[in-house]
């Protein structure tokens, strides 16, 4: 079982909640929650290096002249204090493949065959992008414009000669790239797909005994599915179907939903600058750290306008921005406190020497 296969099933058990707009919620805390000891040392991390700053500015000025003394005294100081300066990153590396994982199982076609016509506070679709074509999936008919691909199922259900049950869960070798269309695609006009034989993960006996096999097709730019039947014929199975235009619509839904995303990133990006409030920052580094702060939520928000991204996806990323912003409250709290409670242990251990040296004069 691969891990989109895997995650769907957590949705479905979860959406049992609510809905699959609850379950990708329950689903982004649970994730988040898991990787909260990580955020904690990120946090702790990102601190540390704040209050070393001034300290390791001084020796990169002192010996800027000679790198090789500076990255010496560079170390020496690192190992001073018990800091690591790529103890920041390793959460983050260990965050990225999980939101890659996450992002791709919600933009999957099983996902979107499941769940994309689920309903969420204002989100009418949680698989319609900013401006979509979608097609009504499992009507015999597909919705199509002129320049669509498409891909199959990751499994086939195949008929073979002289054999009354077919074969079950037969494996298709690349999916995103085992059925094409035949001739140019018209809207409106039947439209011919074709797939070679060696797609299907059989034998080569079992290849010569095909009549036909029941495989689901589905346009990748639409996300709409349809289960067509493709026959034998010179060397390939084919199958042809009948086709409609359709036509783009915009989805002002979606569009709040990336306002929402630009808004909580903001507010994520602002929590982590007030945890640095109180260090002694380099004023040009702080200034380049609020325009970054301020280009990055324009950027990704930009790139989300142009590039098609599933409500499901954006409602995944605006959860985790919520409890981003979250867990740097809470987190830097305990740092806070704990700084505290190292300054209050410094101060006794001082006011015991003072009254140890004024007891013996």
């Amino acid at each position: 079982m691969d891990f989109t296969t895997l995650t769907i099933k957590v949705l479905k058990m979860l959406s049992l909640a609510g809905g699959y707009g609850i379950g990708i919620i329950l689903l982004t805390v649970i994730v988040r929650a898991a990787m909260w000891p990580l955020g904690v040392s990120q946090q702790r991390s990102m601190r540390t290096m704040q209050l070393l700053q001034p300290k390791m500015k001084a020796i990169q000025e002192r010996y800027k002249s000679n790198p090789q003394v500076m990255q010496q005294k560079m170390m020496e100081f690192y190992k001073e204090h018990k800091f690591n300066p790529m103890a920041g990153c390793f959460p983050l590396l260990i965050q990225m493949p999980i939101f890659i994982l996450l992002y791709s199982t919600l933009m999957s076609p099983q996902f979107i065959q499941m769940a994309g016509n689920s309903q969420f506070l204002f989100i009418n679709r949680l698989d319609a992008t900013m401006k979509t074509t979608a097609g009504v999936s499992n009507d015999g008919i597909f919705g199509v414009s002129r320049y669509d691909s498409f891909m199959t199922g990751k499994i086939a259900k195949v008929y073979l000669k002289n054999e009354k049950e077919p074969l079950l869960n037969v494996k298709i070798e690349k999916p995103n790239k085992a059925v094409e269309v035949q001739g140019q695609l018209v809207p409106g006009e039947p439209a011919d797909f074709k797939i070679s034989l060696d797609s299907l993960n059989l034998k080569f006996s079992q290849l010569d005994q095909i009549e036909k096999a029941e495989i689901a097709v589905t346009d990748i730019q639409t996300k709409e599915a349809e289960s067509l039947t493709f026959l034998r014929k010179d060397g390939l199975l084919v199958s042809t179907v009948p086709t409609k235009e359709v036509k783009s619509e915009f989805h002002w839904d979606v569009f709040g939903l990336l306002i929402l995303f630009m808004l909580t990133m903001v507010m994520s990006q602002k929590a982590m600058m007030s945890m640095n409030k109180n260090a002694n920052q380099d004023p040009a580094q702080a200034a380049m750290q609020k325009s970054m702060n301020t280009f990055m939520p324009l950027m990704l928000g930009f790139t989300f306008f142009i590039i098609p991204i599933p409500a499901g996806v954006l409602l995944y990323l605006v959860s985790s921005n919520i409890f981003q912003v979250i867990q740097t409250i809470v987190i830097n709290k305990q740092l806070e406190l704990e700084d505290a409670q190292k300054e209050n242990k410094v101060s006794d251990i001082d006011l015991n020497n003072a009254k140890q040296i004024k007891e013996k004069e």
